[in-house]
């Protein structure tokens, strides 16, 4: 049976298409779940109420802050959630060694939470007067501030380009290498903004940073790495389920569930947040779930 509510343990925090994650996911007693992008736990929750009373949950994330959080507000379900500080390219390695293998489900929740937006130390935020650091995992060496201050202007702009899909790539990064050196987020968004004007609801800083942070945290290169290791993970029957954000990582999920013979798509077309969702978080307006189940 499904929750007929959202995790109450955290009024603040909303998993992004909760209800539909689960059911395409359909968790079940005793079955073996893993949640490759902990996060703040919502989803992670969810799936472990789902599979009461003996199902388990393997929790990932590359945040070693996020997974801290996430390991009190899910500390009453004992031994059945067990949670990992790795990032899900990973995926393999980790669930054989936490005897996962085969699992029933995978979820993959992409992109930046609400709660690292929120740390107004870690970059991520336009509004941030921290400094441009903008990674998931601290261990990971490169920066924001590493890109922005030594990349050659021509270099900065293909990235803003190819990773933000930004339209005024090469005056935003003319701009910014006119600027060095840029210490804060609050002062990288300044730039932008009077290098190119606003206009409309949306910051124009939003691709760069975007891109920026793609490129800093290898989320597409990670991507790519992770999915291929998903259906050896599931079992016959089993379900992969991704919510992406941008274009640039969907379109990587949709080619590669369409492309494996030893998957069957079960979403034509991608699941996305219902009006009343949007409104009650926005940060669900761009988000798209796919699933594929493992056929052989």
């Amino acid at each position: 049976m499904l929750p007929a509510q959202s995790p109450s343990y955290h009024p603040e925090h909303t998993p992004v298409l909760y209800h539909s994650v689960l059911e395409y996911l359909a968790p079940h007693p005793g079955g073996h779940y893993i949640d490759a992008t902990v996060g703040a736990g919502g989803h992670t929750a969810g799936i472990a109420e789902a599979c009461a009373p003996d199902g388990r949950v393997l929790g990932l994330d590359a945040d070693p802050q996020a997974l801290a959080i996430a390991a009190g507000r899910l500390a009453d379900f004992g031994d059945r959630i067990v949670l990992r500080h790795s990032n899900f390219e990973h995926l393999r390695r980790v669930a054989e060694q936490s005897g996962f293998v085969p699992a029933d489900g995978i979820l993959a929740d992409l992109g930046l939470s609400s709660m690292q937006l929120a740390d107004t130390s870690r970059g991520f935020s336009f509004q941030s007067h921290g400094g441009l650091d903008m990674r998931f995992d601290p261990q990971d060496e490169t920066t924001a501030a590493d890109l922005v201050n030594a990349l050659p202007e021509a270099e900065l702009a293909n990235l803003i380009y190819q990773y933000g899909e930004e339209p005024a790539s090469r005056r935003i990064a003319r701009a910014i290498v006119h600027s060095r050196p840029i210490a804060t987020a609050d002062e990288l968004a300044g730039i932008i903004e009077r290098a190119v004007g606003r206009h409309g609801r949306i910051h124009p800083a939003t691709r760069t940073f975007q891109a920026l942070r793609i490129r800093v945290n290898r989320e597409l290169d990670r991507l790519e790495l992770a999915l291929p290791q998903m259906v050896p993970v599931l079992v016959v029957g089993g379900r992969a389920a991704i919510i992406t954000f941008h274009s640039l990582e969907d379109r990587i999920v949709k080619n590669y569930i369409r492309s494996d013979p030893s998957l069957r798509v079960l979403t034509k077309h991608p699941v996305r947040p219902s009006r009343t969702e949007m409104i009650e978080n926005p940060r669900s307006r761009s988000a798209k779930l796919r699933v594929a189940e493992r056929i052989m």
